[in-house]
């Protein structure tokens, strides 16, 4: 499946598009641990804090529609922190097993570095299913630990493994 990827645009149709995405995940799956899904009011906001600091937000667009999006947030609030951003990435499942994730992520990547941003770290529920730290592997993320039974949801207990990736070297 080849997509066009591209910077979010604030409209509603993408907007909403990504808001349905993550519906399917925060309502079906441990992937986020999110439990309300965010409406698009709130992506509005996310965008505008993205956009704000100068990092990418990203969509997937195939056939005039979006089936994936990206975006880098910063990793923790102390500015000694700055330089070092966590990624989120989630498809429509219509789409996985294509290369579309691979696409965003890769593109993610480069503008995060461009953004003069040096290491991100990706934080993966372990669902017990191998896809998105494969993905993460492929782009060159290298496993940097784990926090067992952290998140709660849908009646079970959900460890996070994190990975992490040089940016830029130097």
């Amino acid at each position: 499946m080849s997509a066009l990827i591209r910077p979010v645009a604030l409209d509603s149709a993408d907007l909403t598009a990504v808001a349905a995405i993550m519906e399917h995940y925060v309502e079906h799956t441990v992937a986020t641990f999110n439990e309300i899904p965010p409406t698009v009011d709130d992506w509005v906001q996310r965008h505008a804090d993205i956009a704000a600091r100068g990092l990418p937000f990203l969509v997937a667009e195939t056939a005039g529609g979006v089936v994936g999006f990206a975006y880098v947030t910063p990793w923790r609030p102390q500015s000694a922190y700055r330089h070092t951003v966590e990624n989120s990435v989630y498809l429509d499942p219509a789409a996985t097993g294509r290369g579309v994730g691979t696409a965003l992520l890769a593109e993610l990547v480069d503008r995060a570095s461009a953004a003069g941003c040096r290491q991100m770290i990706a934080v993966i529920a372990d669902t017990g299913h191998p896809a998105s730290a494969a993905l993460h592997r492929r782009l060159g993320f290298t496993d940097a630990g784990r926090l067992r039974a952290v998140g709660h949801k849908h009646g079970r207990w959900i460890d996070t493994q994190f990975m992490q990736r040089d940016l830029v070297t130097g």
